[in-house]
């Protein structure tokens, strides 16, 4: 029988008290209050309700050591970028990593690989796959169901999709920014249960007007805290929280959940509300076997210092202790068996004159905006022709550069702003959804050798500026490394700081980066053939 002591918090019935919480395997068997003062507080652990783990570029196992001292507990990854690159050998990686890590991973299905027809990804996630992966693994839920068109069009594969989810029940997790209406609504009534899409209120509302959950995201690209956070208020149970995308740099400096957690405190939300958002929630809709300090329950808990900062103490797994802030993090690769098969990547270097772009009229762009995934598109006046353009630093309209990583298939060319880079050119084969290559820079030059240093490494972030380079290599699937969190923050640090130095205005230069291939989310975005606009669902070629 083991025994933990200190101020428990019961989410439950909206108290705190003294107590002591009785422990056998790995079971709350008794919780006793008592007259005791204590200077720390139990609590329920914190849930991911929605993340991509390979998006922190680290396996599970090393992905969880860094949670993990967040005061997570548990996670719902979903697979769907290693599965574009790899299909079920991916997930089945990431699965088997898992079973390593100190935390509870937990698993849902992916809907789209590829995203969407446009696209074009290393492998197929189809329903027959699907079928054969809840046949033999567990998952929580059917994950981002990002093919709108398909779901409300009545497309016969894309309906097996979510009758296998039916019929293995599990809820349909959904991906429907800027949705609304009577769209939204044959969107809801196809089964679809949550969205981590949301980014103003108005759109929240309607989508839980319809039954939704909202996911309040607050990742390294994807920040939609501030636009929703009255939802904490008004509308406390139809909320859960996530992060979606967080790099290991935001991880170990921001936080995890407990960064959502401590800012809405800050704000004056509800204890209680924001504690159940951040673990009761997700446990009740996925049907998780998660404790939450109850007698009977798995001894899944955190020890906190105290309720502003939220600094973790210990943190219990199973009645298990897996963190103490006293523990130094090792220095030490996860043990990883061998990956060397775990990759695609069949691109041949580029040379100079595949970069070139000649120019007769206006030049249309990507407009970003620091913080979101949502771009706009802006046309900028040109009254010249140029053979090749590379750039206008005064008017900050920069080359970027799609580039197929599965085939050499030639490059895609365009133009963007609202990055600010001033020198240089950054490069990543982190591209959502399909992991394709995806660059920007001032010049060829530097751009080449951005682009060739990722081919080389197959797979990696990229800097290039006056012909140097520095690179984070990742050579698991051209997404992951197996180093530890510690080692590829530092890499990370570096290259953002070279960046910003160069004058990216950015504060999350290569996620946002990461995003400008994803032809899901609005507006403007590069892809296969070129620029793609969503609001028309077509290429500006076609």
């Amino acid at each position: 029988m083991k025994k933990i002591e200190g101020n428990i918090i019961d989410i439950y019935n909206n108290r705190i008290f003294p107590g002591t919480i009785c422990i056998d395997h790995g079971i709350i068997t008794d919780i006793l209050e008592n007259s005791n003062s204590y200077q720390n507080f139990i609590a329920p652990g914190f849930i991911d309700a929605h993340v991509h783990i390979e998006s922190s570029m680290l396996v599970p196992e090393e992905f969880s050591k860094l949670a993990i001292s967040k005061g997570t507990v548990a996670v719902i990854n979903d697979p769907h970028e290693i599965a574009n690159v790899l299909g079920i050998e991916g997930i089945r990686f990431m699965i088997e990593n898992s079973w390593k890590a100190p935390i509870k991973i937990f698993f849902s299905v992916p809907s789209c690989v590829p995203a969407t027809s446009f696209d074009y990804s290393g492998a197929e996630i189809n329903s027959d796959h699907i079928e054969e992966l809840l046949q033999n693994y567990s998952f929580v839920s059917l994950s981002e169901m990002m093919n709108i068109s398909g779901v409300l069009q009545k497309d016969a594969e894309v309906w097996r999709k979510l009758k296998l989810a039916e019929k293995y029940n599990i809820p349909i997790d959904g991906h429907a920014p800027g949705i609304i209406g009577e769209v939204l609504k044959q969107y809801v009534s196809a089964g679809i249960s949550t969205d981590h899409e949301s980014v103003s209120l108005s759109e929240a509302l309607e989508k839980i007007s319809l039954g939704m959950k909202i996911l309040i995201r607050e990742g390294s690209a994807a920040k939609n805290y501030e636009a929703l956070k009255s939802l904490i208020n008004s509308h406390p149970y139809s909320l859960m929280f996530c992060t979606d995308d967080s790099h290991p740099g935001d991880l170990i400096h921001c936080g995890h959940i407990d960064k959502i957690v401590r800012r809405a405190i800050a704000d004056g939300f509800d204890l209680f509300q924001v504690l159940r958002i951040a673990s009761l929630h997700p446990i009740q809709h996925y049907h998780l076997p998660v404790g939450t300090l109850r007698i009977g329950d798995p001894a899944d808990f955190c020890i906190f210092e105290d309720l502003k900062s939220f600094s973790v103490s210990e943190v219990y797994i199973q009645g298990e202790l897996k963190y103490s802030s006293s523990w130094s993090m090792p220095d030490i690769k996860a043990e990883v068996s061998d990956f060397s098969n775990l990759n695609q990547f069949n691109r041949k270097l580029l040379q100079l004159s595949d970069l070139r772009k000649p120019i007769t009229s206006d030049i249309v762009s990507i407009k970003v905006y620091d913080g979101e995934l949502i771009t706009d598109k802006v046309i900028f006046s040109n009254h010249d022709s140029f053979d090749n353009f590379e750039s206008d630093l005064d008017r900050d309209i920069l080359k970027i550069i799609y580039l197929n990583r599965y085939e050499n298939k030639p490059p895609q060319i365009a133009f963007i702003h609202g990055i600010g880079l001033k020198k240089g050119a950054f490069a990543s084969s982190i591209s959502h959804d399909s992991h394709n290559i995806i660059a920007v820079g001032c010049n060829d030059q530097d751009l080449l050798i951005a682009l060739n240093s990722i081919i080389s490494a197959k797979g990696g972030l990229s800097v290039a500026s006056e012909g140097e380079v520095d690179i984070l290599s990742l050579p698991i699937a051209g997404i992951m490394t197996d180093e530890n969190g510690e080692k590829v923050a530092m890499i990370w640090n570096k290259l953002i700081q070279i960046l910003h130095h160069n004058g990216c205005i950015l504060d999350s230069p290569f996620m946002t980066l990461s995003f400008m291939a994803l032809i899901v989310i609005p507006e403007l975005k590069i892809g296969e053939r070129g620029l793609f606009e969503y609001s028309k669902f077509k290429f500006l070629a076609d």
